[in-house]
């Protein structure tokens, strides 16, 4: 391994060690209780070297934004991909997914919904909201791919695939913030998991050709 590969590999490998103490921190503090000098500490490395790889708070969070959305992809991509179903059994298989997604780190996930709603969204630079952009059009894309299979094979009544995959997403999105507030009544319960499924079985219901 020559220099610049060496130098690359442990640029990339700081990078991650960030990155985890961060989600870490966040899941803790939530967004606005964290500070880069949390994160510092727990990476066990001094602020001004965060700064070296995120400019700021908003950009270290949007970095996992980032993560979880391009995870958020493979699951939807994964579902799709799978032949032996079709596209009403693809539908139903989605609950899984997005549970999945929610249940591998339920905080952040929680923390990352709200950003998206929030004006620092709006203070990334160029790049990495480009590729945050990137990766929603992607699951969108996806999901509405769902829809347009079942459409193509007559199962499905006509309507307009984005708009679809939108209900889809804003009913995760609004479950998962909703499940948020119903563990002050029992922390121990899992609200979420028997909801979204209903949810699901409501929306594959009401797309089929009757």
């Amino acid at each position: 391994m020559g220099i610049a590969e060496r130098r690359e590999r442990e640029k990339q490998m700081r990078r991650s060690q960030i990155m985890a103490a961060a989600e870490k921190i966040f899941a803790q503090k939530g967004f606005y209780g964290a500070t880069m000098e949390n994160i510092a500490e727990e990476a066990e490395l001094s602020p001004a070297t965060l700064y070296l790889y995120f400019r700021s708070k908003d950009e270290l969070f949007a970095s996992l934004n980032l993560k979880m959305l391009k995870v958020l992809v493979e699951k939807m991509e994964a579902v799709r991909e799978r032949k032996e179903l079709n596209p009403e059994q693809k539908i139903m298989a989605l609950k899984e997914a997005l549970y999945d997604v929610y249940r591998s780190d339920p905080l952040n996930v929680i923390n990352v919904l709200r950003f998206q709603s929030s004006e620092e969204l709006r203070n990334l630079s160029p790049d990495l909201s480009s590729k945050i952009k990137d990766e929603a059009r992607k699951y969108l894309r996806v999901i509405a791919g769902i829809f347009e299979d079942g459409v193509s094979e007559g199962s499905f009544m006509n309507g307009h695939p984005v708009a679809f995959a939108d209900i889809v997403w804003g009913l995760f999105a609004g479950l998962v913030l909703w499940e948020d507030t119903k563990k002050g009544f029992d922390p121990t319960k899992d609200f979420l998991k028997p909801t979204l499924a209903f949810a699901i079985e409501i929306i594959s219901r009401g797309v089929k050709k009757h």
